[in-house]
């Protein structure tokens, strides 16, 4: 009896180790399992950080390329602009008394004709009379002289417009000016300190012609 109660005792506490043992087995599982989880979360997370990184230097090296794109463009254009402008600049010399002046070409003639021949002489070259934009632009060109500019109401009696078909700025006007004479027709302008003034077209005068540089210079 005794044996069999040593040995009872022997087993019961040997199970109560394993059970034990288990437990502990299990619950180490456990926390190995949750770590892994943990793990893989932020493996996870780290691919996301990942992939989203990687987008985003994908998007910058776009982004990069199209601004290095539109700088080579603009270098072009920049490239071109110059040497159009070096080509003009170069050509000026054939075009006595032309003169350049923010992307234009002015001429100040030294002969007398009326308006309409004027006009006709700018045209056959490429250009047309003057288009007054500022006083600044009528203080450097019109200030030596009557001389005949682009803008009249030959189209529609009163109705001024520049030869472009833009509206007339009426602050360039002489103080005294428009006004028309009975029975005279005067529907073409001419320039004369302290401004513009309607005067007939039939009369001679000198002329300033205007043309900008987009456009080829005719010989």
């Amino acid at each position: 009896m005794l044996l069999c109660v040593l040995l009872l005792t022997a087993v019961i506490v040997l199970c109560v180790q394993v059970f034990t043992n288990i437990d502990l087995f299990q619950t180490k599982c456990q926390n190995i399992m949750e770590e892994r989880d943990q793990l893989l979360t932020k493996i996870t997370n780290l691919s996301q950080e990942r992939d989203w990184l990687l987008n985003k230097n994908t998007d910058l090296a776009n982004e990069r390329d199209e601004l290095i794109s539109k700088n080579n463009n603009t270098t072009k254009q920049r490239d071109q602009c110059n040497q159009e402008k070096n080509e003009i600049l170069k050509s000026l010399h054939e075009f006595d008394g032309w003169i350049y002046f923010k992307f234009s070409l002015y001429y100040n003639s030294s002969e007398r004709m009326n308006w309409t021949e004027s006009r006709r002489y700018c045209t056959e070259r490429g250009a047309d009379l003057i288009i007054i934009n500022n006083r600044q632009e009528q203080d450097l060109f019109c200030n030596g002289g009557v001389v005949w500019v682009g803008l009249g109401d030959s189209d529609e009696e009163g109705t001024r417009k520049w030869v472009d078909g833009s509206t007339w700025t009426p602050r360039l006007w002489d103080p005294q000016e428009p006004n028309s004479c009975i029975g005279i027709d005067d529907d073409c302008a001419q320039t004369d300190l302290p401004g513009l003034s309607n005067y007939p077209c039939d009369n001679a005068f000198r002329w300033i012609c205007e043309k900008s540089i987009l456009t080829p210079i005719l010989p």
